[in-house]
């Protein structure tokens, strides 16, 4: 019974470890993976460095994107795209409703 009971505490450490950090982890690699995946040429999108632009090309033997940008047209790979960035931008605008006085 002692043995089981020193024990317990490192069992914890791992459950709690998983649930506040593995798995929320697997659950944003799978959003990532199911937006790279369903990305279509006319998308607005955002790299992870910042660069904003929509997609001209999608090439798959490259496994990159070609994005038509301000200064013309650059490539790049298909992990460098943010997920979290993009869904803002194309998030649908909230109308300020004017103010009763």
């Amino acid at each position: 019974m002692d043995q089981i009971g020193s024990l317990l505490p490192l069992v914890l450490i791992f459950v709690v470890l998983y649930f506040f950090m593995i798995r929320p982890q697997m659950k944003k690699q799978k959003k990532e993976k199911s937006f790279i995946e369903s990305i279509k040429r006319g998308d607005k999108i955002v790299t992870k460095s910042g660069l904003h632009g929509k997609v001209a090309d999608i090439s798959e033997k490259l496994d990159a994107v070609i994005l038509e940008t301000g200064s013309g047209k650059m490539t790049f790979d298909k992990s460098a795209l943010s997920y979290e960035l993009t869904q803002k931008i194309n998030a649908p605008v909230k109308e300020k409703k004017p103010e009763k006085k």
